[in-house]
């Protein structure tokens, strides 16, 4: 194994519930959201894959180009919580803005350990990640942006997982055959979509932080030889 390829969300970070950020969110009737409808919001506005909400022509489009243009991809998302009851327009640019600011996702515990000893056995590392925005603030904040060798980000390359130009990109861009590289994600759909190329996949659950203390270092040392 000459390289690892990591997914963003679900797998390296999390974007977690802060109750900070719910404070004065309501429903059309005006309502605070209770525990529930907080927790189905976080879901949907994290899902990797699936439709959360039905959607007209105009945002299905958006929808499905979501992870290539910023535009549709706010535009598609101040839709599906307007559909999730946040009724009120500034609350949901609010919610918006969390889903889209890299300072507030959390790192899972082991992921700043997984990329230094990578770095240390001298393996390659890329972050292929289907999103429309810069998350690599993020791994500047955690103190290991120097780590990552690529990002090949969906907004940037033009292209979306599970579509096989991706993982041969991210293959060429750090030097190894795509047999030689292992995928680690949280998506069967579209991380799994590496072993199309050839590559090894490895699928960790996107639990909360707190509960998935060691999953990317048991998930490359299944895969070291």
């Amino acid at each position: 194994m000459r390289a690892v390829f990591f997914d963003f969300s679900g797998t390296l970070f999390r974007l977690e519930q802060d109750e900070s950020w719910l404070t004065g969110i309501t429903d059309q009737d005006g309502v605070p959201f209770d525990l529930e409808a907080q927790a189905e919001l976080m879901r949907r506005m994290t899902a990797p894959v699936g439709q959360v909400a039905e959607l007209t022509a105009e945002y299905q489009h958006a929808w499905e180009n979501r992870d290539l243009e910023p535009e549709l991809h706010r535009k598609v998302y101040l839709e599906v919580l307007r559909q999730s009851g946040v009724a009120v327009p500034e609350q949901a640019e609010s919610l918006y803005g969390r889903l889209i600011d890299p300072g507030c996702w959390t790192p899972y515990p082991d992921t700043a350990e997984v990329l230094r000893e990578l770095r240390g056995a001298g393996v390659k590392i890329a972050v292929i990640s289907n999103i429309a925005f810069d998350i690599r603030p993020a791994f500047e904040r955690l103190g290991v942006r120097d780590l990552v060798d690529e990002f090949l980000l969906s907004y940037l390359e033009g292209v979306i997982k599970p579509d096989p130009k991706l993982f041969l990109r991210a293959a060429e861009r750090v030097g190894v055959d795509p047999a030689e590289a292992l995928m680690v994600g949280d998506s069967e759909e579209a991380d799994g979509g590496a072993a199309e190329v050839g590559c090894r996949v490895a699928i960790v659950d996107p639990a909360p932080t707190a509960q998935r203390p060691d999953a990317l270092l048991s998930a490359v040392a299944a895969h070291r030889s």
